[in-house]
């Protein structure tokens, strides 16, 4: 029976991350997945030429040179830049919110003139907003807050702005100038080949099983390995013998369409509580190719019933403190609990990248 100095259980991005760094040490690497692909959530797939990314919009943004200059020595990376629109009523205001927004909602023309109208607004909230609706509102007035949060906020959550705790928006960013770049990293960018590419490098000299469940056999697979990085939800390792930790899902709905172009930017939010959707995605934009073609994918907020995937934590009091119980459960040297999941927390990518630099540095040297 082959050991391996590391078995590595989910094949997604921060494993891949720790993957090649190992490799880079000499170690030998066994990797578990139980979906039929690896990449996890930036798993990207061709569709006439077309990197639809599958589990919807991945866009690689930060600040850390570290960060940039890694994933860039994998692959190479465009220049696309995100510059998202929000659609209420059939009027598209620019995102994230500045003059361009500010101009078209509220007819003004200068930085002082929208500003007098969100402080005047912002006004409403007095003392420490309890909850998300009020602390919306103190960030950016009840205009911005009703047209262009309210509804998409409901529906991303399935509750109503009102039950839903303040600190869910700790912020919001507005700029008082014409600026529709989303992002405020200095770094940006989709790699040229897809994320299913770049993953595909990082996991290059590994061992990797695909299809495989680890919780369902869990002690032969530690068997074969001196350690283990398991990224997978914590509550399952623990057979949720605390109980479930919650999430929300997302349910996509795939059109190839037989024209070039379907909108004009590549993610478009729908910000009306009665749109079921949340958001319109159009891949060609990500990279774009010539074709005949185009594929949208419409993004659905569900709630999550256990064979779903993941993709938000629920970080309420409630959650974050049944996470702090099973991590408290994590007590075998031999396991290595890492990423999204594991970690109960949402991680944006150069966050995942980042972390699993850091866990490389600690674990290998």
């Amino acid at each position: 029976m082959q050991k391996y100095d590391y078995l590595l259980v989910g094949a997604g991005l921060f494993n891949a991350v720790f993957a090649y760094e190992a490799k880079k040490r000499g170690k030998s690497v066994l990797v578990i997945e139980k979906r039929n692909h690896i990449g996890g959530n930036i798993y990207t797939e061709k569709q006439y030429g077309i990197d639809v990314h599958v589990y919807g919009a991945h866009i690689f943004h930060t600040d850390s040179e570290r960060v940039w200059d890694f994933v860039n020595n994998v692959a190479s990376f465009n220049d696309f830049i995100n510059t998202p629109y929000a659609n209420f009523k059939g009027k598209l205001y620019s995102m994230p919110f500045n003059m361009y927004t500010f101009e078209k909602m509220f007819g003004v023309k200068t930085p002082e003139e929208a500003k007098a109208v969100i402080e005047n607004e912002k006004s409403e909230i007095k003392g420490e907003p309890q909850n998300l609706e009020q602390q919306a509102i103190s960030l950016v007035g009840r205009t911005v807050y009703e047209r262009l949060i309210k509804g998409y906020t409901e529906k991303q959550w399935g509750r109503d702005c009102k039950d839903l705790p303040a600190f869910i928006i700790k912020r919001i960013p507005v700029r008082f100038e014409y600026n529709n770049n989303y992002f405020n990293d200095k770094y940006q960018g989709i790699p040229v080949e897809g994320y299913t590419a770049l993953i595909e490098k990082l996991f290059d000299g590994c061992e990797i099983k695909l299809g495989t469940d680890f919780n369902g056999n869990r002690d032969y697979y530690l068997s074969l390995c001196d350690k283990c990085v398991y990224s997978g939800a914590i509550d399952e390792f623990f057979d949720f013998c605390l109980g479930d930790l919650e999430y929300r899902s997302l349910r996509f709905e795939n059109e190839t369409l037989d024209e070039k172009q379907y909108q004009p930017i590549a993610v478009v939010n729908y910000t009306e509580r009665e749109v079921p959707f949340t958001r319109i995605i159009e891949h060609k934009h990500f990279n774009p190719v010539d074709s005949e073609k185009t594929v949208i994918t419409r993004e659905y907020p569900v709630s999550f019933e256990k064979g779903m995937e993941k993709y938000y934590p629920v970080n309420d009091e409630k959650n974050n403190s049944l996470y702090e119980r099973y991590r408290k459960l994590e007590k075998s040297e031999k396991v290595i609990f890492g990423g999204r999941l594991a970690e109960y927390k949402y991680y944006d990518m150069d966050d995942t990248v980042l972390a699993a630099l850091e866990l490389a540095d600690r674990e290998l040297g």
